[in-house]
Protein backbone atom coordinates (compact mmCIF):
# COMPACT_ATOMS: atom_id res chain seq x y z
CA UNK A 1 0.00 0.00 0.00
CA UNK A 2 1.06 3.63 -0.88
CA UNK A 3 2.31 6.01 2.00
CA UNK A 4 1.88 9.20 -0.43
CA UNK A 5 -1.94 8.80 -1.86
CA UNK A 6 -2.05 12.71 -3.25
CA UNK A 7 0.15 15.63 -3.72
CA UNK A 8 -1.15 19.20 -4.30
CA UNK A 9 0.33 22.57 -5.18
CA UNK A 10 -1.67 25.58 -4.94
CA UNK A 11 -0.89 29.37 -6.41
CA UNK A 12 -0.90 31.93 -3.49
CA UNK A 13 -4.16 33.36 -5.10
CA UNK A 14 -5.63 29.53 -4.23
CA UNK A 15 -6.08 28.12 -7.71
CA UNK A 16 -4.78 24.69 -7.90
CA UNK A 17 -2.01 24.55 -10.18
CA UNK A 18 -1.00 20.57 -10.17
CA UNK A 19 -2.59 17.30 -8.66
CA UNK A 20 -1.43 13.89 -8.73
CA UNK A 21 -2.97 10.74 -7.62
CA UNK A 22 -0.98 8.27 -6.00
CA UNK A 23 -3.29 5.14 -5.94
CA UNK A 24 -5.28 6.32 -3.27
CA UNK A 25 -8.76 3.85 -2.53
CA UNK A 26 -11.30 6.49 -3.90
CA UNK A 27 -9.69 8.51 -6.64
CA UNK A 28 -11.10 11.74 -6.68
CA UNK A 29 -12.59 13.65 -9.88
CA UNK A 30 -11.22 17.27 -10.57
CA UNK A 31 -14.22 19.29 -9.78
CA UNK A 32 -13.40 17.62 -6.05
CA UNK A 33 -9.54 17.83 -5.94
CA UNK A 34 -10.40 21.68 -7.09
CA UNK A 35 -12.77 22.16 -3.92
CA UNK A 36 -10.14 20.18 -1.38
CA UNK A 37 -7.23 22.57 -3.01
CA UNK A 38 -9.63 25.76 -2.31
CA UNK A 39 -10.65 24.38 1.14
CA UNK A 40 -7.35 24.06 2.18
CA UNK A 41 -6.07 27.38 1.07
CA UNK A 42 -8.87 29.17 2.88
CA UNK A 43 -8.68 26.91 5.58
CA UNK A 44 -4.60 27.70 6.15
CA UNK A 45 -5.47 31.68 5.22
CA UNK A 46 -7.60 31.74 8.03
CA UNK A 47 -5.48 29.79 10.88
CA UNK A 48 -2.45 32.37 9.98
CA UNK A 49 -5.01 35.11 11.06
CA UNK A 50 -6.82 33.39 14.21
CA UNK A 51 -3.57 31.69 15.79
CA UNK A 52 -2.66 33.01 19.29
CA UNK A 53 1.31 33.35 17.93
CA UNK A 54 2.44 36.27 16.14
CA UNK A 55 4.39 35.22 12.61
CA UNK A 56 2.21 32.19 12.34
CA UNK A 57 2.69 30.49 8.75
CA UNK A 58 -0.43 28.11 9.02
CA UNK A 59 -1.28 24.72 9.57
CA UNK A 60 1.86 22.63 8.71
CA UNK A 61 0.19 19.12 9.93
CA UNK A 62 -3.53 18.28 9.94
CA UNK A 63 -4.15 14.73 11.65
CA UNK A 64 -7.68 12.63 10.59
CA UNK A 65 -8.10 9.39 11.75
CA UNK A 66 -7.55 7.39 7.98
CA UNK A 67 -5.29 9.97 6.83
CA UNK A 68 -2.44 13.11 7.42
CA UNK A 69 -1.89 16.52 5.84
CA UNK A 70 1.43 17.44 5.42
CA UNK A 71 2.09 21.33 4.07
CA UNK A 72 4.98 23.19 3.12
CA UNK A 73 4.35 27.19 2.26
CA UNK A 74 7.22 28.35 0.26
CA UNK A 75 8.00 31.88 0.72
CA UNK A 76 6.32 33.36 -2.30
CA UNK A 77 3.03 31.50 -1.07
CA UNK A 78 2.93 28.52 -3.53
CA UNK A 79 1.60 25.61 -1.18
CA UNK A 80 2.58 22.28 -1.43
CA UNK A 81 0.26 19.90 0.83
CA UNK A 82 0.71 15.68 0.86
CA UNK A 83 -1.83 13.29 1.95
CA UNK A 84 -0.58 10.83 3.15
CA UNK A 85 -1.37 7.59 5.48
CA UNK A 86 -1.76 8.57 9.34
CA UNK A 87 1.77 8.36 11.08
CA UNK A 88 3.90 8.70 7.79
CA UNK A 89 7.35 9.94 8.57
CA UNK A 90 9.49 12.48 7.00
CA UNK A 91 7.12 14.60 4.82
CA UNK A 92 8.47 17.49 5.83
CA UNK A 93 11.74 16.75 3.88
CA UNK A 94 9.75 14.95 0.65
CA UNK A 95 7.88 18.37 0.39
CA UNK A 96 10.79 20.19 0.26
CA UNK A 97 12.85 18.15 -2.18
CA UNK A 98 9.28 18.51 -4.28
CA UNK A 99 9.57 21.95 -3.60
CA UNK A 100 13.59 22.31 -4.86
CA UNK A 101 12.03 20.27 -7.92
CA UNK A 102 9.65 23.02 -9.05
CA UNK A 103 12.05 25.57 -8.38
CA UNK A 104 14.36 23.34 -11.08
CA UNK A 105 12.10 22.19 -13.28
CA UNK A 106 8.90 24.49 -13.31
CA UNK A 107 10.52 28.06 -12.70
CA UNK A 108 13.26 27.74 -15.03
CA UNK A 109 10.97 26.70 -17.72
CA UNK A 110 11.17 29.32 -20.16
CA UNK A 111 7.61 28.66 -21.55
CA UNK A 112 6.04 28.43 -18.17
CA UNK A 113 4.24 31.18 -17.12
CA UNK A 114 3.28 31.86 -13.34
CA UNK A 115 0.16 31.03 -11.60
CA UNK A 116 -0.71 28.60 -14.42
CA UNK A 117 -1.00 24.90 -14.08
CA UNK A 118 2.41 23.08 -14.58
CA UNK A 119 2.29 21.24 -17.63
CA UNK A 120 6.58 20.18 -17.10
CA UNK A 121 7.57 16.73 -18.72
CA UNK A 122 10.99 16.97 -16.24
CA UNK A 123 9.16 17.84 -13.42
CA UNK A 124 6.52 15.16 -14.14
CA UNK A 125 9.31 12.58 -14.56
CA UNK A 126 11.69 13.70 -11.77
CA UNK A 127 9.03 13.86 -9.19
CA UNK A 128 7.68 10.06 -9.67
CA UNK A 129 11.35 9.39 -8.83
CA UNK A 130 11.52 10.99 -6.22
CA UNK A 131 8.06 9.76 -5.13
CA UNK A 132 9.19 5.81 -5.79
CA UNK A 133 12.44 6.49 -3.87
CA UNK A 134 10.75 7.38 -0.74
CA UNK A 135 7.95 4.52 -1.23
CA UNK A 136 11.36 2.37 -1.35
CA UNK A 137 12.46 3.68 1.45
CA UNK A 138 9.30 3.50 3.87
CA UNK A 139 8.81 -0.11 3.27
CA UNK A 140 12.63 -0.17 4.31
CA UNK A 141 11.83 0.70 7.68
Amino acid sequence: MAAIYSLYIINKSGGLIFYKDYGSKGRMDTNDSLRVASLWHSMHAISQQLSPINGCSGIELLEADTFDLHCFQSLTGTKFFVVCETGTQHMEALLKVIYELYTDYVLKNPFYEMEMPIRCELFDINLTQVVQKDRVALLGR
